[in-house]
């Protein structure tokens, strides 16, 4: 009797286990972003936006707008698309800032909107989509 009392209690905990498990995974699931060229593939959701937010809507002052494309017929963005030329401006921008801070200021493994880095969008830009000419 006292088997199956542990049994039956063991097999109610390893249901209980595998249930808060399934119901915690998503919180911690990475996306499969399509057309990501710079960023990670596997970044989160959360890290993606804390990078659109704090690096181009803080840093260049624009809306997701301006470098992403409106689907055909929507009033959604399409996220993937290439069509508009800001997009690979900023992947560019973004390239750049990650070579500057692994060449000049030794961050080993230096990825867009990591603390380590010193040189991001806001140091040319100042919430400007364009950077004032002549460093002023």
């Amino acid at each position: 009797m006292l088997f199956k009392k542990k049994l039956g209690v063991t097999g109610v905990l390893f249901a209980v286990i595998t249930i808060s498990a399934g119901a915690i995974a998503p919180l911690h699931s990475t996306n499969d972003y399509k057309n990501l060229k710079v960023l990670p593939k596997d970044i989160t959701s959360k890290d993606l936006q804390m990078i659109m937010t704090d690096e181009f809507q803080d840093g260049l002052g624009v809306s997701c707008n301006y470098c992403h494309a409106q689907e055909k017929g929507s009033l959604h963005l399409d996220y993937a698309s290439d069509e508009k030329p800001e997009k690979e401006i900023a992947r560019s921008m973004m390239q750049m800032t990650l070579d500057i801070n692994k060449k000049y200021f030794n961050v080993l493994k230096p990825s867009i909107g990591d603390t380590l880095m010193l040189i991001t969008c806001a140091n040319c830009h100042h919430g400007n989509p364009h950077p004032p000419l002549g460093g002023e």
